[in-house]
């Protein structure tokens, strides 16, 4: 808890997101994006942790989060990624998907590029509800059940599913460099091959019994068939898209909705959830635990789990510990990262050590000493 330094902001955070470092760069992420919602006037931000921050208040502590500068932004910001360093990518509650670029040397924001209605009905905008970046490809689904495959340097969209789902898709996340993972409010999972005509995922993956809405899906960096969602019962949910159409395993983790779920990029080891109920999770696939425990209010509580499947043979691989939700054997340790607080937890990220969240209490939380 000593390592959290806290910036409050005005403002409810909806989303959180580093600026990607270089390729082979040792130096840690110094600046982060955050998209605002539910406010009055909503912004999109960027923010410097490190030396090029200015501060200009004399009740800022060193490690503050200091604003570069900010945008106004229209509708909330439902999703935020970089495209790469100088460009953000937004979707917007109007149904708008919006490209900013930053100019460092006049530290500034601008709107490069902007696709309005991109999601809508027939006499209304739809929500934009998620996006995900491979530049420069951008890949965004809706509260119209559409999936959308931009090109930055494109006015029209290369590719439109139009009727890619009948209820809301929450999320999407590349699986491989031509196919996208979506999620939905039935609790399914669909692939889709931007390489297939026609309008029909490639695979259906779905969960069994009550249909539990999906809100958050992320895919293993090393495994591109191994991966996590969260849903709105906070259950933790890892599947493997090579094998059957159920999640693998179901791990209780939250009291509420899930709202992200991510792998850490490099220590796949590591895993990282945010919920309604105020909580964020470190997950660790570790042999050596003596048991999965929650560490809150200096008491420990047992981590309860289950497997859809039984894995076979004695594979105690950190792989099978992921799939198989092994906490009962001591394969998965689960720490909080936040003191006890009552706000949601709505989005996060995080880059080698470090780790930055958004809350609903108006807060953003920097940890640059993530134990991973």
């Amino acid at each position: 808890m000593e390592c959290i330094n806290a910036k409050f902001v005005s403002q409810k955070v909806s989303k959180t997101r580093w600026r990607p470092v270089s390729t082979g760069s040792l130096h840690p992420p110094d600046v982060f994006a955050t998209g605002s919602w539910d406010n009055e006037d909503n912004k999109v931000s960027l923010w410097s942790i490190g030396e090029h921050g200015v501060s200009h208040m004399e009740d800022e502590f060193e490690g503050d989060p200091q604003l570069f500068c900010e945008y106004k932004h229209n509708g909330d910001v439902l999703d935020l990624h970089f495209l790469d360093q100088e460009r953000i990518v937004t979707a917007s509650s109007t149904g708008a998907v919006t490209i900013f670029r930053h100019h460092p040397n006049s530290q500034t924001l601008s709107v490069a590029q902007v696709w309005d209605k991109a999601h809508h009905y027939p006499c209304d905008n739809a929500p934009c509800t998620g996006l995900v970046c491979n530049s420069p490809e951008i890949v965004t689904v809706g509260e119209d059940g559409r999936v959308i495959l931009f090109r930055a340097d494109h006015k029209v969209p290369l590719r439109t599913i139009d009727n890619a789902d009948s209820s809301t898709i929450h999320a999407v996340t590349f699986l491989r460099t031509t196919e996208v993972l979506t999620v939905n409010s039935i609790g399914q999972l669909k692939l889709w091959d931007f390489r297939q005509q026609g309008g029909d995922p490639s695979q259906i993956l779905s969960l069994t019994g009550e249909r539990v809405p999906l809100h958050c899906v992320d895919r293993h960096p090393n495994q591109q068939h191994i991966v996590a969602t969260g849903g709105q019962d906070g259950m933790l949910c890892m599947w493997d898209v090579r094998q059957g159409s159920v999640p693998l395993s179901l791990m209780e983790a939250h009291s509420a909705e899930m709202w992200e779920v991510h792998f850490h990029p490099t220590n796949t080891d590591h895993l990282f959830t945010c919920s309604e109920d105020g909580s964020l999770l470190h997950w660790e696939s570790s042999t050596n635990s003596s048991m999965a425990s929650f560490l809150q209010g200096g008491r420990n509580t047992s981590v309860i789990s289950r497997s859809a499947v039984q894995q076979a043979g004695g594979n105690q691989s950190l792989m099978s510990a992921w799939l198989g939700g092994d906490s009962s054997k001591g394969h998965l340790e689960t720490t909080h990262m936040l003191p006890s607080q009552t706000l949601s937890v709505n989005s996060l990220d995080v880059i080698g050590q470090c780790l930055v969240c958004g809350t609903d209490g108006e807060a953003i939380y920097i940890n640059r000493q993530v134990p991973v």
